[in-house]
């Protein structure tokens, strides 16, 4: 049978045809599946301080530095800390962008923190970057995402929010106040004994967003629960929305001056965007939206590119000039906020940073790098693109990698005593016991297709798309 049309009837992967696509994707993988997760975390967070011979390259270093340093002072840390961390991203060019925006206990996020501690701690790093996507909306599905949490096996509406306010709405957006209430389906605030303790935890006060909301409870759960040896600093979409706005308003920036440019660059990246979705590689790199999102009321909309303008294909008409000036004012005033890939660019592609995400990160990352290295190309600045060339794994396994089935962090840690047993209890853990039943990959039409491609050829390491891959 055709493979893409068997993933579009729902046929899955199993977890061995898994572990074999990555293994193949990524050869370095392999031999860790038989050992501790531990050792795994700490191959993941190893890297070689930064160094560069691109001036564009230092410079993009240097904005993501000054972004880190904005987010870490809006985060509460003092001038100090905030060098601090983006001291250690310097040295150590790591950045944790599995998790979106979810509360920490949350499982999803808990066991990827986790697994970033085994990493973090094994090389002696005091902070744990992590860029969280805040454009999401309130359910992935029935009863699940950043507007949900299970205790005790009940699910729990986070804000006590009715259907009508969440089917469709994004948490980044500013139409609050939001107060958490963790109520279950009759309307009941915290309705078991775990719920009743977490909202004493949580902050009482009103949040304008939903997103500001779970992360300021983010930094107050890792205060009382996470080892004190390691600091969390959480990157939003609004952090990356200013950085983008810094390289557009910069003109020693690479940005400002070929990636937007005359919009010639931008255009063959959609263009390209295109031809991969008709490809063997159809459907990892979509174009929801043409690089920004127009940010309404209650939800991001698409925004398409045509004649030198960002517009809406809705009603609402908004549209925005495809220029350095008019884009940065409109990111300033939260008029818009990035695409996924116009976000990798500035906080991992140019400036030359790790990222470590999920099941889907894993083959779409290393194919926007891909278009990256077109559009570097193009430009002519050949030390970039030679600097992309040598960059060391770029872009890593490193979300839901521990994944226990059926876990409650919320009483786990509980029973455990404190996260610190938890980290000791799954460090020595086989990798390949770890990571389960890899259930984000087997239920995913996606990842059977890509396996069915790589079984008949049609996809190889030596493919001009993955050679950017840094594997």
């Amino acid at each position: 049978m055709n493979t893409r049309h068997s993933a579009e009837l729902g046929e899955h992967s199993s977890a061995a045809d898994v572990r074999r696509s990555l293994s193949y994707l990524m050869p370095h993988l392999a031999p860790y599946w038989t050992r501790s997760l531990r050792a795994y975390a700490s191959t993941v967070y190893e890297s070689k301080r930064y160094q560069s011979d691109s001036a564009t390259r230092d410079h993009a270093m240097h904005l993501l530095r000054n972004c880190v340093e904005r987010a870490a002072r809006r985060s509460g840390y003092d001038e100090e800390e905030a060098r601090s961390a983006s001291l250690e991203l310097f040295a150590s060019p790591v950045l944790q962008t599995g998790p979106h925006c979810m509360l920490v206990i949350e499982p999803d996020a808990f066991y990827t923190h986790l697994f970033s501690l085994l990493g973090l701690m094994a090389h002696g790093r005091q902070w744990h970057i992590n860029y969280f996507v805040s454009t999401s909306a309130f359910k992935e599905k029935a009863k699940k995402g950043p507007g949900w949490l299970q205790l005790e096996g009940e699910p729990l509406n986070l804000f006590g929010l009715p259907r009508s306010q969440m089917d469709g709405s994004s948490i980044a957006c500013s139409d609050g106040p939001y107060r958490f209430a963790l109520s279950n389906s009759r309307g009941q605030a915290a309705p078991n004994f775990s719920a009743a303790r977490l909202l004493e935890e949580l902050p009482s006060a009103a949040f304008p967003s939903a997103a500001e909301a779970i992360r300021m409870a983010n930094q107050t759960l890792w205060r009382s629960k996470f080892p004190p040896s390691v600091k969390l600093l959480q990157l939003d979409d609004f952090d990356i929305a200013d950085l983008i706005a810094d390289h557009l308003c910069d003109e020693g920036s690479w940005m400002p001056v070929h990636m937007i440019g005359d919009g010639a660059i931008a255009e063959s990246t959609l263009s390209e965007i295109d031809r991969l979705n008709a490809s063997a590689w159809g459907g990892w790199v979509r174009r929801t939206t043409d690089f920004f999102w127009r940010l309404e009321k209650n939800r991001v909309v698409p925004l398409r590119l045509q004649d030198g303008k960002l517009r809406t294909d809705r009603s609402s008409s908004y549209e925005v000039g495809f220029s350095p000036g008019s884009l940065a004012t409109a990111l300033r005033q939260r008029a818009i906020l990035p695409s996924l890939f116009t976000a990798f660019l500035v906080t991992s592609i140019l400036p030359g940073v790790r990222v470590l995400g999920g099941c889907r990160q894993t083959v779409y990352f290393p194919l926007m790098r891909y278009l990256a290295s077109l559009c570097i190309e193009r430009s002519g600045d050949l030390s970039l693109l030679k600097a992309l060339r040598e960059d060391e794994r770029p872009g890593l396994w490193g979300h839901r990698v521990l994944r226990p089935s059926g876990g409650y962090p919320f009483q786990e840690i509980g029973r455990a005593g404190g996260v610190s047993p938890l980290l000791a209890s799954y460090a020595e853990m086989p990798l390949v016991q770890a990571s389960g039943d890899l259930a984000s990959f087997t239920t995913d039409p996606i990842w059977a297709e890509l396996s069915g491609h790589i079984a008949a050829g049609e996809i190889t390491r030596d493919s001009d798309e993955w050679r950017w891959s840094g594997v």
